[in-house]
């Protein structure tokens, strides 16, 4: 593994407190010589699978961990002289570790968030299996400690994280980055390691991947605090020498204290956390006593089936019955050859749930009008025969691929539905799905601007000259003439441009996914570490990660076209009480001459320019017409 590995490490993830862009990770320690690297993100675990995909990718040696906060007295502690915790470096042994750390770091946030995620000495006992302890930066309680002079509380801190962890779990931290307070801790730390006769470990605190990144560092910590770099780099950053080092530095660093080195490679030889996404983990559905899914499921179809042929609703124009029982029978079977029996009983019921409760659900979308059996469990509103839909792109046995139905809920009811799901499975068994909001190419360059102190009008000047394109970069739009010649010719504005490259399409900040819904069979933070957002519940994972470690996500889309309608037919009604929207035909010749006019503006899917225009001069007269 060489002479030295790193074990303590921010990403993009760190949220604007880490330029280490997890893709790059693994190539900078291959370029150091170095076979292992770990990833200790503050509090979090969000970028732990993208990271562990890089390492693997690269072959090099992914460590998982995270610098956790501990809270001064207990987690539930929400009061001003709490606000200031301790941070702990803890790296996953196994993935026993890995089990526990995400155990933990949920509890942080959903039990002891206060300014910070907080895990206490109580979760540290409950959760210590399988991981290694790392005493921490000069946040750290035994550091701390020190730097007030009080070698007895740092000594009795010392006494305390080796009884949790073991001795031999709990290593004393020593870092160097030429700042003061750090060198003048060293010897003391050392002391403290051969009193209690516990191992050294040294550590660098990576927040960037080289020494020139540091202006790029201070640049996202400014943006992150709203300052300006002129007041000076934050507090901890004043040096250049939070990169990531090679071993001839780090040795220079701790010449002093070779055990401390060796250390980090017997340390990370321990570590070992694998990832199976060849699995998943499928919610069960509560069905009768005595009964399975795939009974239940079968039982409601035959039943919807009957009704629904003796009604007439099925079959329709010169398709037969036995066409549609035939189609039924063959999704059947590949639904439950799936797996996916369950699912589509979920759905069911709390699309159920909603139409029960007068909340105005989507008739469907997606390749999920493509099942008739989505259909006949009123699911969808959708008959796909008489569409002519494919349920293999829904659900095809030969392309293995998670089942995806997009359900409409009212904008100002969805929430209702989450918590009636919430309700029926339980609260520990449902959460929302987090996004990451990144630095896009203008906020980069506005938020660069600001941080160096530019006037807003010469920064604005610069932001516009980037073109309104979906997903635009900064490099690409120095293709154009005029950005380009700006980028030439001013120096002010080529600063301002290489720092927003630099940290163009990091994350800033978290948000809750729009429609996503995680729903397990035990308690979520079995499967994957989970955030506050906005007092929500949400994974740490996005929706891809979340997807690939085998969890199901039911899509519940807040649609504001369908609270429109309902608020439209209630007025309606005032005048006509009979009036229902469901029985408006497919052969309203008045409805497609409107759309034929082009007034299709608030009409949902038709309302862009471009389809504007093709409507226009398609004059559609029939359904058909549109879907083609």
């Amino acid at each position: 593994m060489g002479d030295f590995v790193h074990l303590h490490l921010h990403s993009e993830y760190s949220l604007l407190d880490g330029a280490c862009r997890i893709a790059d990770i693994p190539k900078r320690a291959r370029e150091t010589g170095q076979s292992a690297v770990a990833l200790t993100d503050h509090g979090v675990l969000y970028g732990a699978v993208a990271f562990y995909n890089a390492c693997v990718e690269e072959g090099i040696k992914p460590i998982i961990g995270c610098e956790v906060y501990v809270a001064p007295k207990d987690r539930f502690d929400k009061t001003p002289a709490s606000a200031k915790p301790y941070h702990l470096v803890l790296l996953c042994e196994n993935n026993e570790g890995y089990a526990n750390l995400v155990k933990m770091v949920s509890r942080s946030f959903v039990e002891g968030f206060y300014s910070k995620p907080r895990v206490d000495l109580e979760l540290l006992k409950r959760y210590h299996t399988g991981l290694i302890a790392l005493s921490g930066c000069l946040g750290g309680e035994i550091s701390q400690a020190l730097s007030l002079g009080d070698y007895a509380s740092a000594r009795q801190a010392a006494l305390r994280y080796a009884e949790i962890f073991g001795p031999d779990h709990f290593y004393i931290e020593m870092q160097n980055h030429g700042i003061p307070q750090q060198l003048q801790n060293l010897p003391l730390l050392y002391r403290l390691s051969k009193e209690l006769d516990l191992p050294v470990v040294a550590t660098n605190d990576c927040h960037y991947l080289r020494r020139q990144d540091s202006e790029m560092q201070a640049v996202l910590m400014c943006i992150q605090m709203n300052r300006n770099l002129s007041q000076g780099r934050p507090a901890g950053f004043e040096t250049d020498e939070l990169y990531f080092k090679d071993a001839i530095e780090m040795g220079i660093a701790f010449r002093d204290y070779p055990e401390a080195l060796s250390n980090t490679v017997a340390i990370a030889q321990r570590c070992s956390v694998t990832f199976d996404f060849s699995k998943t983990f499928l919610p069960r559905y509560p069905c009768p006593q005595g009964r399975d899914a795939q009974t239940q499921l079968r039982m409601e179809a035959e039943s919807a089936f009957e009704r629904m042929s003796r009604a007439g609703t099925i079959p329709y124009g010169n398709h037969t019955l036995q066409e549609y029982r035939e189609r039924m029978e063959y999704e059947l079977d590949v639904i439950i050859r799936m797996g996916y029996a369950d699912y589509f009983l979920i759905v069911k019921d709390y699309v159920g749930f909603a139409k029960k409760a007068s909340i105005p659900v989507g008739p469907g979308r997606g390749s999920g009008c493509g099942s008739l059996v989505a259909y006949l469990l009123s699911i969808t509103e959708v008959d796909s025969i008489r569409f002519d839909l494919l349920f293999e792109r829904f659900l095809n046995p030969e392309r293995v691929s998670m089942p995806d139905i997009d359900i409409d809920f009212c904008y100002n009811r969805r929430d209702e539905v989450v918590e009636y799901v919430k309700g029926k499975y339980g609260s520990d068994h449902v959460s929302q799905i987090v996004t990451f909001g990144t630095l896009a190419a203008r906020a980069a360059v506005r938020d660069v601007g600001r941080v160096l102190g530019v006037p807003y009008g010469e920064v604005n000047a610069i932001s516009k000259l980037i073109p309104r394109e979906l997903n635009i970069t900064i490099a690409a739009a120095l293709n154009t003439k005029e950005l380009k010649e700006l980028y030439e010719q001013s120096a002010q504005a080529r600063r301002i441009l290489d720092l927003a490259r630099a940290v163009e399409g990091m994350p800033r900040n978290i948000s809750v996914h729009a429609a996503g819904i995680v729903i397990t069979d035990r308690a979520v933070d079995e499967y994957v570490p989970l955030s506050l957002c906005n007092g929500a519940v949400v994974t740490q994972y996005d929706m891809d990660t979340v997807a690939k470690l085998g969890l199901l996500k039911f899509d519940f889309l807040a649609l504001r076209y369908l609270t429109i309608l309902n608020d439209a037919e209630r007025i309606v009604r005032q005048n006509e009480p009979s009036f229902d929207l469901k029985t408006v035909g497919f052969e309203d010749e008045a409805t497609y001459a409107l759309i034929s006019s082009g007034a299709t503006e608030g009409i949902f899917q038709l309302e862009s320019a471009g389809m504007t225009r093709m409507l226009t001069d398609l004059k559609p007269k029939c359904i058909e017409d549109i879907i083609a």
